[in-house]
């Protein structure tokens, strides 16, 4: 479960895919069994939760990770990499961007 909490120190992945048409729901589905399979399993993993844009033409990750190590660690899991290679079947382009949690209020 996501926690947005600036005092736990964990760095934020938002990667943004633009998706070949007609491809959302595929990349959905990958992503989630990379999720499930793979990433939640390795060590630094905090979070992830996607994002289908209302027009079907992008797909956000919003991900957490301990640190900025564990998620340079994680880039480097052969059956992580695997995962990305078969995503890129399914998007023109990605961009993801690191980031610091600074502030966040609830309801």
């Amino acid at each position: 479960m996501t926690q947005l909490n600036p005092r736990d120190g964990h760095i934020v992945l938002i990667n943004t895919f633009k998706v070949k048409s007609g491809k959302a729901e595929a990349l959905l589905a990958a992503l989630i069994k990379a999720t499930e399979t793979t990433v939640n399993k390795i060590p630094g993993f905090v979070s992830a939760n996607f994002h289908v844009s209302l027009n079907g033409k992008q797909v956000v990750n919003y991900a957490q990770w301990r640190s900025k190590a564990d998620f340079d660690r994680a880039m480097q899991v052969p059956e992580f990499q695997a995962h990305m290679k078969e995503m890129f079947e399914l998007i023109e382009s990605f961009d993801p961007v690191l980031y610091e949690l600074r502030y966040s209020h609830g309801a």
